[in-house]
């Protein structure tokens, strides 16, 4: 019992990188639209940058829960 209770315990804890990566991700789109202020006619390539940064930045938050999910029903 006492094993059950750690297992959800650290899956718990492993979320904890979701918040990061919320964090991360709001930074991205907030660089994005600052940097689009300020340079309107470079769009393109600052989107393309911005999908990119966001791509790697959920990709980390996909890890993070694929841990917690093999803490806990492993």
């Amino acid at each position: 019992m006492f094993l059950i209770g750690c297992k959800f315990i650290g899956g718990g804890l492993a979320t904890i990188s979701l918040a990061g990566a919320g964090v991360g991700i709001g930074n991205v789109f907030s660089g994005f639209t600052t940097a689009l202020g300020k340079n309107p006619e470079m769009e393109k390539v600052l989107f393309t940058y911005t999908l990119l940064g966001f791509a790697l930045t959920e990709a980390i938050a996909l890890f993070g829960l694929m841990m917690s999910f093999l803490i806990i029903y492993s």
